[in-house]
């Protein structure tokens, strides 16, 4: 695993020394959104992760205090990726590319998140915020 190395003490550029990489907020995005949390089911994402990208994130997201990562109660071979407190405090940001992405971007998004973003911002954090924590609980 490649060893995060801090670049400066400027805050942009810690958080991106951690998210800064487009596989890491597609992982981020999974656990959040698509309640992803296996990795075989971050290998079906449509943007065909490599496996030695996905593992390597995957480590570096454990490793950073982001994720945690528990054997699977019905696999003693698979193991299990939950968002840890440090991780929830992402959602927003998250949220925000969401609304960046669907206001400037070509995109498709799911229309039950665009209704809640539109909806309300705060409320949606608030509940994929609370959906990762009681994941975590599980």
């Amino acid at each position: 695993m490649k060893e995060l190395k801090q670049r400066s003490t400027c805050p942009i550029s810690t958080s991106l020394d951690v998210l800064g990489d487009k596989w890491t907020l597609l992982i981020l995005r999974d656990i959040v959104f698509a309640g992803k949390s296996s990795y075989g089911q971050f290998l079906e994402s449509a943007e065909k992760m490599a496996t030695n990208i996905l593992a390597d994130r995957l480590a570096i997201l454990e490793s950073q205090g982001i994720v945690t990562k528990t054997v699977a109660t019905d696999k003693k071979s698979k193991f299990t990726y939950r968002l840890t407190e440090k991780g929830v405090d992402i959602v927003p940001i998250l949220v925000a590319l969401v609304v960046w992405g669907a206001k400037h971007g070509e995109t498709v998004v799911d229309p039950g998140l665009l209704e809640e973003l539109r909806a309300g911002k705060d409320a949606a954090v608030e509940k994929y915020q609370r959906l990762a924590r009681d994941k975590a609980l599980a």
